[in-house]
Parts: structure tokens; sequence; C-alpha cells
């Protein structure tokens, strides 16, 4: 399979201006294959917590506790994110990047396959959940194996002096997934289809448009240049064990697992959680609360580059302790202020003032835990330590939201996010610089 060519400098020797301009060439196409791939395991993954409120109705006898049973759903879904990550980040390290990305696709399309085809509780009774069950595993096992992969493949194509813009690219499919997903209910339930016709069938509609997507896998497949060659690179050979050899690097993995904590949390509070939370707590309608996500998602996604050029201009610690420092300050000003306003401009201001704080970590993680693992682990490394973290922290984000909501104690999230990050914020003190220090260089 075709390679990508070392960047420029590193061979000791010139490359002709033809030849620099081929190569950027096929960095671009990568480029753009690798986020397509993602941005279609992102969606496909996304729908499910953009469309909860239809799928509590759907899957779940009526009560209070709806919503809440299907964010249970969604975080034990997380179980098998280790699974995948696990899985998928071995093979990546041993067969490729590429080929463990469009296996995940699959994966993922196979869970929204199910879950458009899967009989409501009018239906079936109290079996209906457990198809709901069924493919939140699969959808999250795809996710924790895309993670080392996208990762490490798009930091493995980047030359060395833009390896954080082009890894930032990752983070904007993750936002372009989830903003997709956003803008597919806003147009259902505001531009084809009434709220009763998108509340008994018109929810299967997104799940149908993932599933479909996998087709595309098999053509992307043909523009994603292998980064690491299973027969002559460093993952290699039958004797080679990325687990085995990660064990080699555990102080890395701790590294990845605890700068993850706070970010993840962060992340799925302010994106996922929040576009419920202005329906159920703030009270706007469902129509303005998905507009207001779309705008602020849409600038979100465009600050990740932003960012990252930063990180590559400066160093990746500062960008990291951007995003600790002011998140442990303004995270419970920004979500008791948002409880508490009923003004739409207001709501959306303060969410994008959380989103521009919390890109100081969404922008550049990728490239840091990509720099902290040789090629060998690097798929493996940045996979698993992240799929554990975010199994705990970042998918039980909206079941421990609403539990606390059910309690009483509502406020009580910002807390639990402002502690989780806190417990990062160490990390990016402590850590070394990973832009001046990275087994890329090695």
């Amino acid at each position: 399979m075709t390679q990508i060519s070392p960047p420029s400098g590193s061979t000791g020797r010139r490359r002709s201006p033809s030849a620099e301009s081929e190569d950027l060439r096929h960095r671009l196409t990568a480029v753009i294959s690798g986020s397509l791939a993602n941005v279609i395991t992102r969606y496909g993954f996304y729908v499910y917590p953009v469309f909860s409120i239809h799928l509590a109705n759907a899957f779940f006898p009526a009560g209070d506790a709806r919503l809440l049973d299907v964010a249970g759903i969604f975080a034990l879904g997380f179980l098998m994110r280790p699974v995948g990550g696990w899985l998928l980040g071995n093979y990546a390290d041993r067969r490729g990047r590429s080929k463990a990305l469009i296996m995940s696709v699959m994966l993922m399309c196979l869970g929204c396959l199910i879950i458009a085809i899967c009989p409501t509780y009018a239906q079936i009774g109290e079996l209906a959940p457990t198809g709901l069950l069924v493919a939140a595993l699969l959808q999250s096992a795809s996710l924790g194996g895309s993670v080392g992969s996208s990762s490490a493949y798009l930091s493995e194509i980047a030359s060395s002096n833009l390896r954080g813009f082009y890894s930032s690219f990752y983070s904007v499919t993750v936002i372009l997934g989830l903003l997709l997903a956003t803008v597919t209910l806003l147009v259902l339930e505001h531009v084809l289809l009434t709220p009763a016709q998108l509340q008994e069938w018109g929810w299967r509609i997104p799940f149908l448009i993932g599933a479909a997507l996998a087709a595309s896998g098999f053509a992307l497949r043909r523009g994603m240049k292998e980064t690491v060659d299973s027969k002559t690179g460093p993952a290699k050979r039958g004797d080679h064990s990325p687990m085995r050899d990660l064990m080699k690097h555990k102080r890395e993995a701790a590294l990845a697992a605890g700068l993850t904590i706070g970010g993840a949390l962060a992340f799925y509070a302010f994106t996922v959680y929040m576009q419920q939370a202005l329906v159920v707590t703030v009270g706007f309608s469902p129509v303005r609360a998905t507009l207001i996500s779309c705008v602020a998602l849409l600038i979100f996604m465009l600050l990740q580059p932003l960012f990252a050029l930063v990180s590559d201009t400066t160093a990746r610690r500062p960008v990291l302790l951007w995003f600790g420092v002011l998140g442990a300050l303004f995270t419970v000003p920004i979500m008791t202020a948002l409880q508490q306003t009923r003004d739409e401009w207001t709501a959306f201001l303060l969410i994008v003032a959380a989103l521009v704080i919390v890109s100081g970590y969404a922008s550049i993680n990728v490239v840091v835990k990509s720099e902290l693992f040789p090629a060998g682990v690097r798929a493996l490394g940045t996979g698993l330590p992240s799929s554990l973290t975010v199994a705990v922290f970042g998918g039980t984000a909206d079941y421990v939201a609403f539990s606390f909501k059910n309690f009483g104690h509502e406020r009580w999230f910002a807390w639990y996010v402002t502690a989780c990050i806190l417990v990062s914020l160490p990390v990016y003190i402590f850590m070394r610089e990973t832009r001046f220090s990275s087994h890329f260089d090695a």
C-alpha cells in the first residue's frame, strides 16, 4: 500500500518542488479521507444523544424517568468503548490505521441500522430497550476503536511543524459529526415533519442515514494512504504485541488518561448535554434549543484549527492550561447563569464562552496523546486509556446530570465538572512539553 512520504528535511536532503507538491496533495487527500471516515462514525454515534428525547418517548413508558433511562443506556454502551479501543487499537498497530478506521465505520453503521429498525415500547413492551442497548454497545465499541486509529493516522500524516494543525481535524470531525446530527434534528422537526410525525416514525430517519453511509466507507478506503507499513514499519511481524509493548509505557498511558478526565467531561457537558438542558431546564422550545446548539457548534468547530496553530507556534501545555485554569474558574458561573437565564442570546453567548474554554483541550488532546507514544503502540496507547476515561466520565455525563436533576440538586453537576477539571489540571502543569520532546522525533 502507498505510504505518505516523510516530511521534508527528515531524510537529510531537499526534495524537488514537484515532489513537495505531490506529497502535499497526498497528505491533503489522506486528511480528507480520514476525516470523512471519522465524521461518519461520529454522526452515527451522536444521533443517539441528539435524538434522546424522542428515543425516550419511543422506547420507554411514560414518566419522568424516561430521559434518565435513555441516558443510562447511553452510559452503559460506553462499557464497550475500552473493548473497541483495545481490539481495533491492536489491529491498527499491527495491520494499519486506515483498515481499522474503516472497520469502525462499518461497526457504527450496524449499530445505527439496529436502532432504525428496532420495535418500540408500544410494539413489544419492555423488550424494546434491549435493542437500544445492543446498538449502543456496538456504537461505543466502534467509537473506542476509531479514537486511537484516527488520532494516530492524522498525527502521522502531518508535517512536523503543523502536527497540531493536522491533528486538530480529529476534533473538527468530532464536532462536525455532532453538528450534522443536530442539523438533521433541526431540519426534521422544523422543516420536513410535524412533531407527531417526528415522534411516531421520523426519529428513525437519522439512524437510517447513518447506516446508509456505510457504503461510502469502501470509497474512502481508496483515498487513505497508510502511515505505518505493517511489513516494514515499527508495527510489524507476528512477534509484535502492541498490548505487551504498551506496558512499557505505563506513565504515558496514565498521562493520557489524566489529561482526558476533565476535558472529556467538559466536552460532553457543553455539547451533548447542553442541548437537552436548554429544553428540560431552561425551558426553550426544541427548535430554539437545536438552533442555538447548531450555531454554537459551528463556532466551536472553526476554533479547533486556530487553537492548534497556537500550539504549533508556541507549545502544547499553555493551550491545555488555558482550558484547565479557565475551566476550573468559570464552569460553575457559566452553568449557573445558563440555568437561570430565559434569554436565548444570553444562553447562546454563555455556551460559546464555555466552548472557547473547552477548545484548549479539544483542539490538541489528540496530538498530545499521539506524541506520548511510539508508532508501534500509538493507536492502542492513544485509544485505550482515552476510551477507559471517557467511558467513566464523558459517557456518564448525561446520566449524572439528570440524576442530580431528579434529586433536586441540578447545580451539583457544575461542581462535578469543575472537580474533574481540577483533577486534570496538575497533569497539564507538570507533564513534559510534548511538542519539543515526542516519539515522532525519536
